[in-house]
C-alpha cells in the first residue's frame, strides 16, 4: 500500500521531491520529530492542489509547513503526507504606488530575506518581522509580529488554497487576523502568496531600526540552542516569560528540554531533547503558573502527530 502511494506522489511532483520516511527533526527549529510517511516539495501550485487531491480521495493525513520554525512534531511522527512549501516558492514582486509599494511574496519567502531585500530598497514598514524566524506562510497564518508590529497592519490581502483545492482571495479584514489567530489556522487554507503595502523610506534609518532589533534579540533570546521562539502565547495583561521566571522556573529541566536561563518565555533544546520532553516540561510549567497565580498558558506552537 505504502509502495503504491509513494508511486502515485512521485508521478505528481517526481522522485527528486518525495522522500519516504522522512525524519522531521531535519525540518523544525527545534531539531526535534519522528519520520514522516511522506515528505513532499512541490514546485507549482498545480502540484499543491493535485497533492491535496489525491490525499482526500484516498482519506490520507497531510500537513503544510514551511521551515518549521513554530512546530513540534511528535517522536512517533506523522502518518501521512508533509507538504513543504520552502525554497520552491519563493519569489518576490515589487509595484511602486506614488509614496506606497505594493510587495507581493510567496508563502516560501523567508521573513529575514524580504525584511533585508526591503531595506536595501528602501522600503520600510516590515522592520518588525525581519528577526522572525518562519516564512510568509506561516507568518500570514499566525499574524505574526514583534516589537509593535504585525502582519495585520501591513497585509493587503492573502492568496489562499481551501482544503479542495480551490483558490481563494481574502483581503485584511476577511482574514480575521487576531492575537497569532487567524481564519487561515481556522479553516486550514494553505497561504500561497500575501500581498502588503509599505512605504518608500529611508535606508540608513531602516538598517538602524534592523541593527537594533537584531541586537536586541540576541542579547534577550536563546539563539544559539534550538526552540520554537515563544512557547507560550501572552495571556492577556501578562506575560508569559515572568510568570513563569516569577514560578521560580528559569533552568527547569525535562530530559534534554529547559526553560531557557536567557529568556523564560522560551523553551530549549540542550541535547537530544525529545518531542515528551518538551510536552512534559510545558505541562509541568502550566500547573505551576496556574498554581501559583491563576493564570491559564496557551501553547503557541503548533503540535502535529500527537493524535493517536
Amino acid at each position: 500500500m505504502k509502495k503504491d502511494i509513494l508511486s502515485d506522489l512521485v508521478n505528481i511532483v517526481g522522485d527528486e521531491n518525495v522522500a519516504e520516511n522522512e525524519p522531521m527533526s531535519k525540518h523544525t527549529s527545534f531539531k526535534i520529530g519522528g519520520n514522516a510517511d511522506f515528505f513532499m516539495t512541490p514546485r507549482t501550485v498545480e502540484q499543491i492542489k493535485a497533492i491535496i487531491t489525491y490525499c482526500v480521495q484516498n482519506t490520507i493525513a497531510y500537513f503544510v509547513i514551511g521551515n518549521g520554525s513554530n512546530l513540534l512534531v511528535s517522536d512517533d511522527g506523522y502518518r501521512g503526507v508533509i507538504i513543504q512549501l520552502y525554497d520552491k516558492f519563493n519569489e518576490i514582486k515589487y509595484a511602486n504606488n506614488g509614496q506606497k509599494v505594493i510587495v507581493k511574496a510567496q508563502a516560501g519567502v523567508m521573513l529575514g530575506r524580504l525584511g533585508n531585500e526591503l531595506m536595501k530598497k528602501s522600503i520600510t514598514g516590515f522592520e518588525f518581522a525581519t528577526g522572525i524566524p518562519g516564512t510568509i506562510g506561516g507568518a500570514v497564518m499566525m499574524n505574526a509580529g514583534a516589537y509593535d508590529g504585525e502582519i495585520k497592519n501591513v497585509i493587503i490581502n492573502a492568496c489562499l488554497m481551501d482544503a479542495y483545492g480551490n483558490i481563494v482571495k481574502l483581503n485584511n479584514s476577511q482574514l480575521e487576523l487576531g492575537y497569532r489567530t487567524s481564519i487561515i489556522a481556522k479553516e486550514k487554507y494553505i497561504v500561497l502568496e500575501a500581498e502588503f503595502e509599505l512605504e518608500k523610506g529611508n535606508q540608513e534609518e531602516i538598517k538602524n531600526k534592523l541593527n537594533d532589533f537584531t541586537v536586541r534579540r540576541k542579547e534577550k533570546q536563546p539563539l544559539e540552542l534550538p526552540s520554537a521562539g515563544s512557547i507560550f502565547k501572552r495571556p492577556q495583561g501578562y506575560y508569559a516569560g515572568k510568570l513563569i521566571s516569577d514560578a521560580n522556573l528559569v533552568g527547569y529541566t525535562v530530559g534534554g528540554a529547559q526553560v531557557s536561563k536567557k529568556h523564560a518565555g522560551f523553551v530549549v533544546n540542550i541535547g537530544n531533547a525529545t518531542a515528551k520532553d518538551i510536552i512534559n516540561l510545558t505541562d509541568d510549567v502550566k500547573n505551576k503558573v496556574k498554581e501559583q497565580f491563576g493564570v491559564e498558558l496557551e501553547l503557541e506552537v503548533k503540535k502535529l502527530g500527537f493524535d493517536k
